[in-house]
């Protein structure tokens, strides 16, 4: 079995969050998803979040959950297939209702750009130069 990374975040309207993750592309697997969660797809079979109703989440940890307008814990970096998909993914996420926290960054050999999601979670989004 190949290794896979899931993480969970906690969402205020799981249906809004649904909209605005499949205006970026991703999908959602309905056998693992309910009225409290739902199975999203961000590359088949490795990468996946599990997009949790807030009281769904609670019901996971016994403190506080960080509200993620307010603080962050956490930065979810995705690696692109060029440049073009990082400027992409932006557009997209800003015409869902997304927002850019800061413009992009060019290195040259690598060219990034984060947005926040609709319940405040940062994502980055970055391309690498492939070796010489």
């Amino acid at each position: 079995m190949n290794k896979q990374i899931i993480f969970n975040l906690a969402v205020k309207d799981l249906d809004k969050s649904k909209a605005f993750f499949s205006a970026l592309g991703f999908s959602f697997n309905a056998e693992y998803s309910n009225e409290n969660s739902a199975f999203m797809v961000i590359v088949d079979d490795s990468i996946y979040a599990m997009l949790m109703t807030e009281t769904f989440f609670q019901s996971f940890i016994d403190k506080p959950l960080a509200q993620a307008r307010e603080a962050n814990e956490v930065i979810i970096c995705l690696s692109c297939e060029s440049r073009e998909e990082v400027d992409s993914l932006i557009a997209k996420a800003v015409a869902a209702g997304g927002r850019t926290p800061h413009p992009p960054e060019d290195h040259g050999f690598m060219y990034d750009q984060g947005f926040e999601d609709i319940d405040g979670h940062l994502w980055n989004l970055v391309w690498t130069a492939p070796p010489a």
